[in-house]
């Protein structure tokens, strides 16, 4: 028996036919599966479908199909790849793609600088090294670098990862994901250097917050969406949510690294945690040479070829042995382009302000800013709260660390939340408790003085009086306050808004996102500080009420405007939205992706 190859098909692949020993061709499984649908034909006459059925609409079914001539076949190798990837649970999802869900977890690594550096320089202000370095004497005789500069830092770094983000969204969707990915990686290495060489000049310090942002900005959008892109339906929630367990090990890997530094004198105290970013970048070039582009994008460039190496690289070589699974997977992303690009064809960031695309918009916008405007800033500042309450800073440090440990465990428990409750419900009951426990936390600022437990303290020349057990109770309250947040908004916010954006403006859509995240961010880093400083607006815990509201306005925008994604494919998500269906109905909606009122494929014809 030997192999011939027939003429180039549709994705520009060449289709394998069997010869016998008799020099007579032998239909293959897959070319004998192609042949019995060559009868497939539109019915333009088709019966309308069920009233609680939504389907497609007929104007961009039939200019999908003048657009393919091929359009029949495509639309049944579409639906067996939709069936079997739905059905797909976890594990045979990893079983059936594991490259695809390797690559993911790799390349979204990168987040985790992010997470050490954001988490580093917060903590290095309580550092005396660094205040001396870079602060100024207080009438204390201690050094502290002043209120204005650190906005200015934390701001500074937020500043530019808005630019990378925007850059990001440009450059992806011209050169692709690896290209964007490497110029990212060469940035954050260079930007290094500045943060490292800095010596006591905060102005340069500065620089190299701003300069090290914009590789962040590129590194925060590009894993979600490659994530979402490379991995099925079955995968996409678990794999596009790992980039908040990235954040959380970042964080996890800076404060314990600046524990075991806190004994160090000198400028090494904080040089040595600022150097060992460059551990980071070695191992992801390694890695991005062999790493496959987004098949996707292949497909938005008409790169047919390309596309299907790539698929036959993300599934397993028992599944990729069958060349027809190749081709449904293509038929199901090519289909859906086209189906997109006849609702909305253009692909610049204006085109997400228009048609059914602003409410996908509105959708990843306002639930990536939840994530913000829920008081998760105030997770930052339970080291401060420790330290009021008496602890040392090595103890106050030890809890920080079982903080972030404890949102480790959440995000993994997130994983099985999300595959009973779906997104929206996790989402919205997260933020309600989160609300509850920002409600207990302001509670705390009321607690009455008692002479025991009455610390004073003079910080700037301003006496602080200091309850030391609603501070343990603050303390506390925001160690279940992150337990909660990584069980819920934290990591399920990446999977809504992976999924909520349309194939074609997934890119622009995602950096729109993490851009008003951001805003909010830059408020945030101006207006805790202010309400917790007892020189500024002195509110204490009890700014906690004031985020709890906010949270509580989240709660009641979740109600009525997001939808649930779990289980859908990115054609059935075109279609509810195109249709303007409700959030609430969203779950319960039955979708037919695969005909419209008055057009259907007849199947099944023997040639």
């Amino acid at each position: 028996m030997s192999v011939a190859f027939d003429e180039k098909t549709k994705f520009g692949e060449r289709a394998e036919i069997e010869v016998a020993d008799d020099g007579q061709p032998k239909t293959s499984a897959m070319a004998a599966r192609r042949m019995s649908r060559r009868g497939s034909v539109l019915n333009t006459t088709a019966a309308p479908p069920p009233d609680n059925v939504l389907v497609n609409s007929d104007r961009a079914y039939s200019v999908v199909a003048e657009n393919l001539p091929d359009f029949a076949d495509l639309h049944d190798e579409m639906r067996e790849n939709t069936n079997k990837e739905v059905s797909l649970g976890f594990f045979k999802g990893l079983k059936t793609y594991p490259t695809a869900a390797a690559w993911s977890v790799i390349l979204s690594s990168s987040i985790i600088m992010e997470g050490y550096d954001t988490a580093l320089l917060g903590s290095f202000f309580a550092y005396p090294s660094f205040n001396r370095d870079f602060g100024s004497r207080l009438p204390s005789g201690e050094f502290q670098v002043s209120a204005q500069w650190q906005a200015g830092l934390m701001n500074g770094a937020q500043a530019g990862s808005m630019l990378g983000l925007a850059l990001n969204g440009i450059m992806c969707d011209l050169i692709g994901f690896r290209k964007t990915y490497f110029i990212a990686l060469v940035m954050m290495t260079g930007a290094i250097f500045l943060s490292f060489f800095a010596s006591g000049s905060i102005p340069i310090l500065m620089a190299g917050q701003v300069l090290s942002g914009v590789p962040w900005g590129m590194f925060q959008t590009l894993s979600v969406a490659y994530a979402s892109e490379v991995c099925p339906v079955c995968l996409r929630g678990y794999l596009t949510t790992y980039a908040n367990l990235c954040w959380v090990i970042g964080q996890l890997l800076s404060m314990g690294i600046l524990r075991g530094m806190l004994s160090m004198e000198g400028q090494w105290g904080y040089r040595i945690p600022f150097a060992l970013q460059w551990i980071f970048p070695p191992p992801l070039f390694i890695a991005l040479i062999w790493a496959p582009e987004s098949p996707w994008w292949l497909v938005r460039q008409g790169r047919m070829d390309e596309a299907a190496k790539v698929v036959k690289r993300l599934m397993s070589k028992k599944e990729a042995a069958d060349p027809q699974n190749i081709s449904n997977k293509l038929a199901e992303m090519k289909l859906t382009n086209e189906h997109e690009k006849a609702l909305s064809a253009g692909t610049q960031y204006w085109d997400c302000f228009k048609g059914i695309d602003l409410r996908r918009t509105e959708v990843a916008t306002v639930t990536w800013a939840c994530q913000n405007l829920c008081g998760s800033a105030f997770m930052a500042y339970s080291t401060y709260f420790y330290k009021q309450a008496g602890l040392p800073t090595e103890r106050a440090f030890d809890f920080s660390i079982g903080q972030y440990a404890l949102g480790f465990i959440g995000t993994i428990g997130s994983w099985v939340l999300m595959s009973y409750w779906g997104r929206r419900s996790l989402y919205m009951i997260g933020l309600a408790v989160l609300c509850l426990i920002l409600l207990g936390i302001g509670g705390a600022g009321f607690a009455p003085p008692n002479a025991t437990i009455i610390q004073t303290k003079r910080a700037e020349g301003i006496e602080v009086r200091i309850n030391k057990g609603a501070s343990w109770a603050v303390g506390s309250l925001l160690l279940v306050y992150t337990l909660i947040y990584d069980f819920t908004v934290g990591p399920v916010c990446y999977a809504i808004v992976a999924e909520t954006s349309s194939t074609r403006l997934r890119q622009k859509t995602i950096v729109l996102a993490r851009m008003l995240y951001n805003v909010v961010g830059i408020i945030n880093n101006f207006l805790i500080p202010a309400q917790l400083n007892p020189g500024a607006w002195n509110w204490g815990s009890k700014a906690a009420l004031f985020w709890s509201g906010i949270c509580f306005l989240c709660v009641i925008w979740c109600y009525f405007r997001l939808p649930e994604t779990k289980d859908r494919t990115y054609n059935e998500l075109t279609i509810l939205f195109e249709n303007k269906i409700s959030a609430r109905k969203f779950k319960g909606t039955k979708v037919d992706a695969f005909r419209s009122k008055s057009i259907a494929v007849q199947q099944g014809m023997e040639a």
